[in-house]
């Protein structure tokens, strides 16, 4: 923008900038870049995979690091696929509570703990609910996987998670 461009002008370019960017962040995944949700605040996807009675099931994450990625998560959108997640990483090992504000599909949290292990499962949360959903235990991240797909997996408690976060 030139300095001497009109408030009126400038005003309008800024709200032109707000809608669009609305619309790209409420548009159905299939007006999305290749039929997949855009990656919040800009991650891109790292590997995962979880392994379970000996089978390792794969995902594709975006990372969740700083406070303002933390706080909006997976917040507005309406599709996820099922190989994909997001994994809030809070850098210390500490108690925390999650919460489905905003928030508009099901989801299985997986409270895990510094050393890769999951500690517990919160499993189909309550879309667009405030109610705080308590780790536990002292977790370094949680991940946000589809509602069900635990479940459907036979992913529980104790089993271990693969990502980079847990090689510290």
């Amino acid at each position: 923008m030139a300095a001497t461009e009109p408030k009126a002008m400038h005003a309008l370019r800024n709200a032109l900038a707000a809608f669009a960017l609305a619309l790209v962040a409420l548009a159905p995944a299939g007006l999305q870049a290749q039929g997949q949700p855009a990656a919040a605040g800009g991650a891109g996807l790292e590997s995962l995979v979880i392994v379970s009675g000996g089978t390792r099931h794969a995902f594709q994450v975006e990372v969740m690091r700083t406070p303002d990625q933390r706080a909006k998560g997976l917040m507005f959108r309406n599709y996820m696929p099922t190989d994909r997640g997001m994994l809030f990483d809070f850098a210390v090992s500490e108690p925390v509570a999650m919460w489905m504000q905003n928030t508009y599909i099901s989801l299985d949290m997986l409270f895990i703990r510094a050393d890769g292990t999951i500690a517990r499962i919160a499993e189909r949360t309550e879309p667009l609910s405030t109610r705080t959903i308590p780790s536990g235990e002292p977790v370094l991240s949680v991940l946000e996987i589809n509602g069900g797909v635990s479940k459907q997996l036979g992913i529980k408690a104790g089993d271990k998670v693969e990502h980079v976060l847990f090689k510290r």
